[in-house]
């Protein structure tokens, strides 16, 4: 197990600055001058200078990304160009806010999932497989930015139940939650529903059912934990995923997150705060990642972290 962290964390090292030199190229190839946004385009050609000299800008390329990974090194990520405040301390307050819609859709999708995964994989073929895979399509084929709409449509303008944007209760994460989780719920349905049924056609399973074990005890303790190895694995993929592909659910409800933090330094040629946007999102996935790895040997005892597995 020891020697099996080591080299997760030395993989991480080039995987994460992989990723932050891909940022930090990209988002200085894009077009616009942050200081024509910050002081206009009619703002005189001393005063840009000026502060574009105070922003380090006038530097070439590589002398800000050297910049950029001393400062990284020493946990400072840089000030907003447009806010002035230290970007770490804008991103954490906006953290806990993706991490928390995550969590919800996750549930979502996990509540909604496993029992249409199970009742597919028993009934497979046969009228409840059909309208499972229905309902798995649907989720599969219809993107946020469409969902989003008809969900405030019908329960926020139409029905009045539920807030249209922004935070404060229960009430105001279930429309996001929803339309977040509702693609992974598809996907987490399929895989409970293919994973499950192979298993359940095993010589193990018929053993049991000889045994006279009933059919519930069969499927919980026997089959759906060994069916549970390739669903964790999509499972934690996909909570990765929620947090760089919240930006537009949390953009259509206002939601005050890192989606709709990046969408802002975008906006805004803000390049320290995206960047230290990205960071948290690479951190955050990578951590994910090795908590995957580590749940392989609870959930499947037959998984060892010796030299050549996993």
């Amino acid at each position: 197990m020891r020697k099996f962290l080591i080299r997760r964390i030395l993989l991480f090292v080039p995987v994460l600055l992989g990723t932050l030199t891909i940022a930090f190229s990209i988002i200085h190839l894009i077009p616009g001058d942050p200081v024509d946004i910050i002081l206009g385009e009619n703002a005189l050609p001393a005063d840009k200078d000026a502060l574009r000299k105070a922003l380090k800008l006038d530097l070439p390329l590589h002398r800000q990304y050297i910049t950029f990974l001393s400062g990284l090194f020493k946990g400072d990520l840089g000030y907003s160009i447009y806010t002035k405040q230290p970007v770490i301390r804008t991103v954490m307050e906006r953290y806990p806010a993706t991490i928390e819609l995550a969590l919800a859709s996750i549930i979502f999708s996990v509540l909604f999932s496993f029992p249409l995964g199970i009742v597919a994989a028993i009934y497979k073929d046969r009228w409840p497989d059909h309208i499972t895979r229905f309902f798995s399509l649907t989720g599969l084929c219809m993107p946020n930015f469409f969902l989003a709409p008809i969900l405030i449509i019908i329960f926020s303008i139409e029905l009045g139940l539920l807030p249209v944007s922004g935070t404060g209760g229960i009430q105001n994460i279930i429309l996001p939650s929803i339309t977040l989780g509702f693609g992974m719920s598809s996907i987490l349905t399929r895989m409970i529903r293919s994973s499950l049924y192979e298993v359940l056609n095993d010589d193990y399973i018929r053993g049991a059912k000889a045994k006279g074990v009933d059919n519930f005890s069969i499927l919980l303790k026997h089959a759906l934990p060994n069916a549970l190895i390739p669903v964790i694995t999509i499972l934690a993929m996909q909570f990765g995923s929620l947090l760089a592909g919240s930006i537009i659910t949390e953009t259509i409800f206002s939601w005050p997150g890192i989606g709709r933090l990046v969408i802002q330094s975008i906006y805004a040629r803000d390049y320290p705060l995206l960047q230290g946007c990205l960071i948290f999102i690479s951190l955050s996935y990578q951590f994910i990642n090795l908590i995957l790895d580590l749940l392989y040997a609870f959930i499947d005892p037959r998984i060892r972290y010796e030299k050549g597995v996993l």
